[in-house]
């Protein structure tokens, strides 16, 4: 446990916090945590979660513009959802990365759970991006990397972080069904999906 980690920990918390609502302070709050945990995974040796986090980075200045002026006429962004084909696409691209990465991480470096760690990297991945777009789906994607990733930090001794983790599967069920009524208030975006890669 570190001061680092910590403060990683609270922001992380906030972030989470603050997308359940829709409240545009996630952005902020998120590119601390993501620049924190740089320095916390490079330490733990989880090196796709460097890695991961060093994209968060640049994610998470993309999303804070597109949730103010993504929208129709750039407006601010409504959450909709996406089309099945998109949806089938993304799953299958992030599996195929994911089994790819993990093969890189396994046969050329020491990091601890390879194939684990690439899950929770490649999903995360996805996940961000969809919650950059403001998508309902988001949430269904970190249901499934918090549940990996609290299992890893807790073996790797990564305490805080497996606590935090615990707390973002809870708030990520709560955030899927606050998103779901949030797209019932307005109809157009959630018959009429908008039509978007994923990935």
């Amino acid at each position: 446990m570190s001061t680092i980690e910590l403060i990683a920990v609270i922001c992380g918390f906030l972030c989470v916090f603050f997308t359940i609502r829709e409240n545009i302070w996630c952005w902020p709050t998120g590119l601390v945590q993501v620049s924190l945990y740089v320095f916390v995974f490079f330490e733990a040796k989880l090196y796709s979660d460097v890695i991961l986090h060093i994209i968060y980075i640049f994610m998470n200045i993309y999303g804070w513009y597109f949730w103010l002026h993504g929208g129709r006429q750039r407006q601010e962004a409504k959450v909709t959802a996406l089309a099945d084909g998109w949806l089938a696409g993304t799953v299958m691209g992030s599996v195929i990365a994911m089994l790819l990465l993990g093969y890189l991480m396994a046969s050329r470096t020491d990091a601890s759970f390879p194939y684990g760690d690439a899950f929770t990297t490649t999903f995360s991945l996805s996940a961000q991006w969809l919650m950059s777009r403001k998508k309902l789906e988001s949430w269904h994607f970190w249901i499934a990397v918090d549940i990996v990733a609290i299992y890893i930090y807790a073996v790797k001794g990564l305490h805080l972080t497996a606590g935090l983790y615990t707390a973002f599967l809870i708030m990520a069920i709560v955030g899927l069904q606050k998103w779901k009524q949030s797209m019932q208030q307005n109809p157009e975006t959630f018959d009429n999906p908008v039509l978007e890669p994923a990935i």
